[in-house]
């Protein structure tokens, strides 16, 4: 995976009405130092939550917004990829078998049953992120990506960045936005 060249990280942000906003931050390097893209998709009707299917939700979204980016070889996610030591899928296993490539949970809390989460302590936090892999990654492998990943604090850059981006806080640059 260290000769991937096209990488992306999605978030999803919904609002009240049922609507969600989508983003991709592309970059070609796994330490996504450098962005090469951004897009934006906002989907007028999403799923229902439904309480441990949130891939229902969440995945059309992301497929939305990665049809505007460009073809990528890793995926980074906020949640996990998988759920427990078994490899029960999350939302990234999902995302991995509907798209194909290998994807990255990155997720901020701890799940109880995700016993076998790498714990990633990035600058001078004292709290972990808990990194997950599917579709082909090892969780060792991801939990060198994610803490190898550009950004001084917790969460790497590029995941706040996509953050702000499904929020509408800040606008993408150079790319397409659907909203």
């Amino acid at each position: 995976m260290h000769d991937a060249t096209t990488v992306g990280a999605v978030d999803v942000h919904y609002d009240d009405a049922g609507r969600a906003r989508a983003a991709l931050v592309a970059c070609r390097e796994l330490t996504f130092s450098t962005v090469s893209s951004e897009h934006v998709a906002t989907i007028a009707r999403t799923a229902p939550y439904e309480p441990g299917a949130l891939f229902k939700r969440e995945l059309p979204c992301i497929q939305a917004v990665l049809a505007l980016g460009p073809p990528l070889e890793l995926l980074v996610i906020d949640g996990y990829a998988t759920l427990d030591p078994s490899g029960r899928p999350g939302l990234g296993a999902h995302a991995a078998a509907a798209i194909g490539i290998p994807v990255i949970g990155v997720a901020k809390t701890p799940f109880r049953t995700a016993t076998h989460a790498a714990e990633v302590i990035r600058g001078a936090a004292t709290r972990p992120l808990y990194v997950t892999a599917a579709g082909g990654l090892t969780t060792a492998e991801a939990a060198r990506i994610v803490a190898a990943m550009t950004g001084p604090n917790r969460l790497p850059a590029v995941l706040a960045r996509v953050d702000l981006l499904a929020r509408g806080r800040v606008q993408p640059i150079n790319a397409e936005d659907t909203s």
